[in-house]
């Protein structure tokens, strides 16, 4: 099978094909190298011992992305494409809304054209919004959210379930990531983002090479054990197989299922920054800071539906997570 990834440049797209690379599909990478480096197609080829193939276009020209789908066939489509971060959709919220709703608006249209069933769609736990019962199943209601990248999550959600009950053909699973860090175990890929990172541990290692002054806690204040926020982090490498098995699941199915993606543990800021410092003996300078907006007190999900479902279950530790991270963010000077 030849599957598309779309931001397959990004951080988790980088990873779920390089996972598909190693697992035997074909893959085309499509991406407008607005946060990622063009060189990363070739680092994912590298990590994965197999090439795939990599095409620049904007998710929101559905001209440029019906291109992609005509250079060769295509069996089914990974979507990660689209903007992430949850405070920065607080201050830019159209700019949200257009590109990851049209994005895939575009991507379901082509599909459906091009005679694409099988979708894999990169969704969030920030759907959840700020709930008041814990562990978050995929049964809870998810609205309101908590900001505009995740309402701009569920309402790709709403699209792809509408999309599936008007065509019985099409199979499709929603995964809700909660937070993933790490790096591929080569060091080859990893979380890389332009500028000051918007995520916990690519600000931890920019600190700890030295590149940025100290850590921002943002919010101590918050009604958990510590008084920073807890999230269920979870290794992008075990986040990737997820995708794959999301994909083995769709083949011979229809319609649509909606699946967390978890460790279902929770790690305060705090916590995580400890376990950083522990495996890798670098000390992490800090400050508090005030609160983000978009932020809730605590996310942490019941993965029992990802094993029933799915037959996946989270394999990586934290510690596995804080080194993976490190020997990336070691050797990835400005290689790309």
């Amino acid at each position: 099978m030849t599957i598309l990834v779309t931001g397959g440049a990004g951080y988790v797209g980088s990873h779920v094909a390089a996972e598909l690379l190693s697992s035997g599909y074909d893959v085309v990478i499509a991406d407008n190298f607005s946060n990622s480096s063009p060189g990363v197609p070739r680092a994912v080829g590298r990590a994965a011992g197999r090439e795939a193939e990599c095409y620049e276009a904007d998710m929101t020209d559905i001209a440029a992305l019906d291109g992609v789908f005509s250079k060769g066939h295509i069996d089914g489509v990974i979507h990660c494409a689209g903007f992430k971060a949850t405070g920065e959709s607080v201050i830019l919220p159209t700019a949200y809304y257009r590109n990851n709703i049209v994005s895939t608006l575009n991507l379901l249209d082509v599909m459906r054209a091009r005679g694409v069933r099988h979708l894999i769609f990169s969704s969030s736990a920030t759907v959840y919004g700020d709930p008041e019962t814990l562990p978050l199943t995929e049964t809870m209601a998810a609205w309101p959210c908590a900001n505009p990248y995740g309402t701009t999550k569920l309402v790709n959600e709403k699209l792809i379930e509408d999309a599936a009950a008007a065509d019985d053909s099409l199979s499709a699973v929603l995964l809700r990531y909660f937070n993933p860090v790490g790096a591929h175990r080569s060091g080859l890929i990893g979380e890389a983002p332009s500028g000051v990172p918007n995520n916990l541990m690519p600000y931890i290692t920019q600190v700890a090479l030295g590149r940025l002054e100290r850590l921002s806690v943002y919010g101590d204040d918050y009604p958990t054990r510590d008084g920073t926020c807890i999230r269920d982090y979870i290794h992008v490498t075990d986040l990737a197989r997820g995708h794959v098995a999301a994909l083995r699941y769709c083949v011979g199915r229809a319609g649509v299922e909606t699946v967390n993606l978890g460790r279902g543990e929770g790690c305060s800021v705090l916590e995580l920054l400890s376990a950083f410092e522990r495996v890798t003996g670098v000390r992490i300078p800090r400050v508090i800071a005030g609160r983000r907006a978009g932020d809730v007190a605590e996310l942490r999900a019941d993965v029992g539906k990802a094993y029933a479902l799915l037959g996946w279950r989270a394999e990586l530790s934290l510690d596995d997570m804080c080194r993976d991270a490190w020997s990336y963010a070691k050797a990835s000077v400005s290689e790309y």
